[in-house]
């Protein structure tokens, strides 16, 4: 997708061109709107392009629950725990973390599993209605997701997690470790139970999925900025971007720059409390598939992922800032993990770490701004910005159409906090 020149007014400017703004800038531009992507970098080069690849939609567990909370103590101290914290950052993050404490009571992760769950259930369908139309099907893989367990107690301690994802009607399995060995071989005695996630689906390779979405939605009629977004305030009869050379005004502007969005969302006045989990990747060049699906042990908090010509290690939870380096001990963290199930793995092939847009409870913030009319907040998916990409993208043009969608009420909406 080549950057266009500046124009001064369009009818639907969408900042970012992650997986959320790609979506919904296909979308749009199928309901017959005229829209700008704008982003200083390549569509999909961010956290979309990093993750583990999976289309999770039985991802119905908050990141805060009453499990994490007990062992928040430990887990923040240990430096080399699946959810890590950078000290230096603690100050700026303490508004956050006390908000995410609060969300992780039982009642609070209740409410938002069932929030979670209302979204992901037709993220399955969603994304293979796009795929189809954007000509991506072919790197979709219908092979489902496995979490394996290493330990009794972790199979114990996620009894809970079971519980409410079967009350929610998420179709899973509990496997014996001969059954985990059976679906992946190479997992033999690597586990002592497993939950196996059969209807899940992941992508081959992200960075090619958003390449051909951006293509799709360019021969749509969408056209792509190059260039950072600093200022947004109200317009007459719309909204007006600013930044360095640019000056853009548009009746309706769609907030989707991820990590990135606070900012943007303050100036239309609406303070909401986002903040930035940091997740890092290793790749691994494989000449043959070493997994059939994405694995992802428990205790160690990544998922492994099979992709074109390589094995991606991806997750794990570090909260810190933007603007600080990457974590060496983090990825050395990620490597001594792997060779745990593949010790004849050789070096990386690359090094990744990009940026979660975060919020306490686990929920996107999906609908209109309460201040400033023409704006529309699309942002904050945490974990689940691949799946909820499309679902998201129907909410916000449901919005923009005026049609009623009770999923993009009070759950998700901007005034929640």
């Amino acid at each position: 997708m080549a950057s266009a020149p500046a124009p001064k007014s369009v009818e639907i400017a969408i900042v970012g061109a992650g997986i959320v703004g790609l979506a919904t800038a296909f979308r749009l531009a199928g309901e017959g709107h005229e829209v700008l992507l704008i982003d200083p970098n390549e569509p999909g080069s961010g956290a979309s392009f990093g993750n583990a690849g999976t289309i999770a939609e039985y991802a119905c567990m908050p990141v805060g629950n009453p499990g994490v909370l007990r062992a928040l103590p430990k887990l923040l101290l240990d430096p080399d725990s699946p959810f890590a914290l950078r000290w230096t950052a603690l100050v700026q993050l303490a508004p956050w973390l006390i908000r995410f404490v609060r969300q992780s009571l039982p009642a609070a992760t209740r409410a938002n599993a069932l929030a979670l769950a209302g979204l992901l259930g037709e993220a399955l369908s969603a994304w293979e209605e796009m795929a189809a139309e954007a000509g991506v099907a072919d790197l979709l893989r219908r092979n489902g997701c496995i979490y394996i367990y290493r330990r009794e107690g972790d199979f114990a301690a996620a009894a809970g997690g079971r519980a409410m994802r079967a009350k929610f009607g998420v179709h899973q399995e509990v496997l014996t470790a001969e059954q985990v060995a059976a679906l992946e071989p190479s997992l033999a005695n690597a586990s002592i139970q497993g939950l196996f996630f059969p209807d899940s689906i992941n992508v081959s390779d992200p960075k090619a999925v958003m390449q051909r979405l951006a293509a799709a939605a360019a021969d749509r009629g969408v056209h792509l900025l190059r260039a950072k977004v600093t200022g947004l305030t109200a317009h007459a009869g719309g909204v007006r971007l600013s930044g360095r050379d640019l000056d853009i005004t548009t009746r309706k502007v769609v907030i989707a720059a991820g990590a990135r969005s606070r900012v943007l969302a303050a100036q239309a006045g609406d303070r909401i409390p986002l903040d930035t989990e940091r997740g890092y990747h290793l790749e691994f060049p494989t000449a043959a598939p070493l997994l059939n699906r994405p694995v992802c042990p428990v205790d160690l908090g990544f998922y492994m992922t099979p992709m074109e010509g390589r094995l991606r290690v991806a997750g794990t939870v570090e909260l810190g800032l933007l603007t600080a380096p990457p974590n060496p001990r983090r990825l050395a963290l990620l490597d001594r993990g792997v060779r745990q199930f593949f010790p004849d793995l050789g070096r990386p092939s690359s090094e990744w770490l990009g940026f979660r847009p975060s919020l306490p409870d686990s929920r996107p913030v999906i609908g209109p701004s309460r201040r400033t009319p023409g704006v529309i907040h699309a942002f904050g998916h945490g974990h689940l910005g691949l799946t909820l990409a499309p679902i998201t993208a129907r909410l916000v043009a449901d919005v923009i159409a005026g049609r009623d969608n009770p999923a993009c009420a009070a759950p998700f909406a901007a005034d929640r906090f």
